[in-house]
């Protein structure tokens, strides 16, 4: 247990993943909970008059050994859940949960915090004091001796379900894994698909082709299914995930969210979670989320007709086999199964781009290292260099070193070490589902330590010998993730509260949004998308279409992005009373009461498309909002995509980037000036990516970019602007 009660003597405090002993993880917590506690304790029944080093910095350097313990836990439940993973949240989480509720409810230790002085306006200290104060009121300091034990009660019930509800989708999405076991049923798939899947099914101890589910509603796989019967089985297989386990667990929850709302002063969960995030209120969430459903829902409808016509021209069957409709008239044809399917047929029609051969250009090594590093180096002047010699907690993980590079530490000595990105990029059956950042060690100029952070995906494993080759969305998400991890990695601040990706959601995804640009900027495109048989590099042609498909589908894409943002509010603006009804009215039968609830949010919403469009999660494998930490809050993916798409101009004004008219169909590379583009990426280094919650979130954007928001740059990028 020295491993967990000590700091790692491997570089940059890197957990010492082979001398992790699974059965000591529980003991170690709670010894890191009882001197945790006794840490606060100190300082909370300090005989000393409150001052900033003996109040809010020793808080800041308090829970040290928790902070190990839970870093290694909580990055294993996403990537490493095995059972006895799973067995370990499932006891430590309303511990945990019961820890922290006695530490926002310590009456003396608010007390104490009060009492700190108004520090210096703009500093880091300001911005702590502010933190913590928000964090104690939100977390019960303020309510009284009754109140406060029922927040206990609800907030221990929470961990405990939220816990429940991630480990029984992990099962569930396992177990509806889809065995096609006829050759008919897999026509359509490439060569190399049928091999994973087929090895997929052999892992399993089964004969066939093995289709393993992703987290949204639409499985990539329904692309390329021939076989309707196939891809229906597929499709229902993916929107029924969870159901009978999930139900029940998710309106428990709700239930509790309302309650605690009500007590912290709130009118419900969505109104409790906007007062904290910077778009300041449900009111301003809901404004954005109407000015883009109506334009999104129509061109939704547009690419539906499309599709269907598509489909009838070429006299196939539907998924539901049912008779076409005519003239609007009787069930319609085209279901929610079919629908990805015939739209792949036209965007190949009319794009003209072979999926198969434009996944030759985007090998993962050249994705990674030639692309999001290589772009990552002209902005902000820093290295990635693999670490052979340090290990991961997996095998497949990889264990990079990021340095300042070499312009940035010339004439002295050695690069200047920043912190260690891990890579685990390969799906498993442990791992859940999606991709994401997260952190071992956070950056904290107090604590003196550098951040660790790691960044997982899902992509299918290749055979031995062979390299994985991507799909252009799997691109992007290399290069969202990397600006996730660029966000922690270049943090430079005082306070480990303050650091990296610990800002509100609606802004942790600006910097991981804008960075998604550079993977089709031509210069960064043509370093990395090269054959990976003939080392070719991609054509100005191929360029051109690899851009209109990015475009393209954006109606349904976003119809059934807003259509989870609507959904999770619907959920999450229930007052108590209401959730209470749905609770008892569920009591027969939960995944009824569920689904009428859904059906009605999304029709009220008015996002339903011709019956044929689910949400991108239905509410039983809604993780972001039951299990993660984006309850009443997957709106933020879109207010902070109005911050890129508005903000990426900054880049394009400074000669960094190209713009959108200063594209042209040719071989030819645009040359950007690096002095241009180092000057971009340092301003966006200095205002954004290193401050972390240090700033003011508005100001800052207006620091960078010159103007405040716009919503026109995000319509028009999605191709929903009506003007």
């Amino acid at each position: 247990m020295d491993y967990l009660q000590n700091a790692s003597e491997l570089p940059y405090e890197l957990p010492d993943f082979a001398a992790i002993d699974l059965a000591e993880l529980v003991p170690a917590f709670r010894t890191a909970l009882v001197d945790h506690a006794a840490q606060i304790a100190a300082i909370a029944n300090n005989p000393e008059a409150p001052t900033w080093e003996n109040t809010a910095e020793a808080w800041e350097e308090s829970g040290q050994m928790l902070q190990r313990v839970l870093a290694i836990v909580f990055n294993y439940t996403g990537a490493h859940a095995t059972d006895q993973v799973r067995e370990i949240e499932a006891t430590i989480s309303p511990e945990l949960a019961r820890h922290f509720s006695e530490i926002w409810l310590n009456r003396t230790l608010w007390q104490r915090i009060c009492a700190l002085p108004e520090q210096a306006e703009g500093s880091e200290e300001e911005a702590l004091l502010r933190e913590l104060k928000k964090s104690f009121i939100r977390g019960g300091a303020e309510l009284d001796d009754d109140q406060r034990e029922r927040l206990r009660d609800i907030d221990a019930q929470l961990a405990e379900l939220t816990t429940a509800f991630g480990a029984q989708l992990q099962t569930a999405t396992e177990d509806a894994a889809v065995l096609l076991t006829d050759e008919a049923e897999v026509a359509g798939l490439s060569e190399s698909d049928k091999e994973y899947f087929a090895k997929a099914a052999t892992e399993r101890g089964e004969e066939g082709w093995l289709i393993r589910l992703g987290l949204p509603s639409i499985q990539p796989v329904l692309e390329s299914l021939d076989n309707p019967a196939a891809r229906a089985k597929v499709h229902q297989a993916s929107l029924n995930r969870a159901a009978d386990s999930n139900a029940a667990t998710l309106l428990q929850i709700v239930h509790l969210r309302a309650q605690r709302a009500e007590l912290l002063g709130f009118a419900n969960h969505a109104e409790f979670v906007a007062a904290a995030e910077t778009a300041g209120s449900l009111a301003a969430v809901e404004e954005l989320l109407n000015q883009v459903t109506p334009a999104a829902v129509a061109n939704a409808q547009g690419e539906f007709k499309r599709a269907l016509d598509k489909m009838a021209v070429s006299g196939a069957e539907s998924a539901a086999d049912t008779a076409t409709a005519e003239d609007g008239e009787g069930e319609s044809a085209l279901t929610g199964a079919d629908w990805p399917y015939w739209d792949a047929k036209l965007r190949a029609e009319e794009l003209d781009v072979d999926e198969a051969e434009l996944k030759k250009y985007f090998p993962l090594e050249q994705v990674m290292v030639d692309g999001a590093f290589f772009a990552a180096k002209r902005l902000y002047g820093i290295d990635v260099r693999e670490r052979t010699d340090l290990a991961g907690y997996a095998p497949g993980v990889r264990v990079w070193e990021v340095t300042e590079g070499a312009d940035a530490s010339e004439g002295a000595g050695a690069p200047v070490g920043i912190g260690l990105l891990l890579t685990d990029m390969y799906a498993r059956p442990t791992k859940r589902g999606g991709a994401w950042m997260n952190s071992f060690v956070e950056q904290s100029n107090l604590l003196g330590q550098a951040p660790v952070v790691v960044n997982v995906m899902n992509i299918a494993e290749p055979a031995e010998g062979e390299q994985a080759l991507l799909s252009l969305d799997e691109v992007q998400t290399v290069f969202h993730e990397f600006g996730h991890a660029l966000h922690g990695l270049l943090s430079d601040v005082r306070y480990p509260t303050l650091s990296g990706t610990n800002v509100p959601r609606d802004f942790v995804e600006f910097p991981s949004q804008i960075n998604e640009n550079w993977a089709l900027e031509p210069a960064v495109l043509h370093n990395y998308a090269r054959h990976v048989e003939t080392g070719e590099v991609i054509s100005g042609e191929f360029v051109d279409a690899i851009r209109a498909q990015a475009k393209w589908g954006q109606g349904m894409a976003t119809t059934e992005f807003l259509a989870a943002c609507w959904l999770d509010l619907a959920w999450h603006k229930l007052s108590a009373a209401e959730a209470e009804k749905l609770l008892e009215a569920a009591t027969e039968d939960a995944v009824a009461q569920v689904e009428a609830f859904e059906a009605e949010a999304l029709e009220r919403a008015g996002v339903d498309v011709n019956g044929a469009l689910a949400p991108r999660y239905r509410s039983t494998y809604f993780n972001h909002i039951f299990a993660g930490g984006y309850s009443a809050d997957y709106w933020s993916y879109l207010w902070a995509e109005v911050l890129d798409a508005d903000g990426f101009q900054a880049f394009v004004d400074t000669g960094a980037a190209v713009g959108e008219s200063g594209t042209e169909s040719n071989d030819a590379t645009p040359v950007l000036d690096d002095d241009d583009v180092r000057f971009a990426g340092e301003r966006f280094r200095r205002i954004i990516l290193s401050r972390g919650a240090s700033i003011d979130f508005e100001d800052a954007f207006w620091m960078f970019r010159g103007q405040q928001r716009s919503v026109q740059p995000l319509l028009h990028r999605r191709g929903l602007s009506q003007g």
